[in-house]
């Protein structure tokens, strides 16, 4: 199988499931978390950028966090100013 490159979306989406995943990890399962917490944790994602990955690279999101027994449960996106919260639980 040759190797085929990832596109810098994916290379997000992979960033912000591992960033999800730290996070839950470290205030514990379930874990609600929002947007100023997540830009914390990786400042290089900008809340267009998160917004963009978990509608277009969902399931890049979700098997980066299956990864790490984990999975997205809900994500709630209030629109711009508003504030976006993703659920993370244990997958089951």
């Amino acid at each position: 199988m040759a190797f085929k490159p990832k596109s810098a979306a994916e290379t997000k989406a992979r960033d912000l499931g591992l960033a999800l995943a730290r996070l839950a990890e470290n205030e514990g399962v379930p874990a609600s978390i929002g947007i100023d917490a997540l830009r914390r944790a990786s400042p290089r994602l900008t809340p267009l950028a998160i917004g963009q990955m978990v509608r277009k690279q969902r399931d890049t999101v979700e098997a980066t966090l299956a990864e790490r027994g984990l999975m997205l449960a809900d994500y709630a996106d209030q629109g711009p100013g508003r504030g976006m919260e993703f659920t993370i639980e244990q997958a089951a």
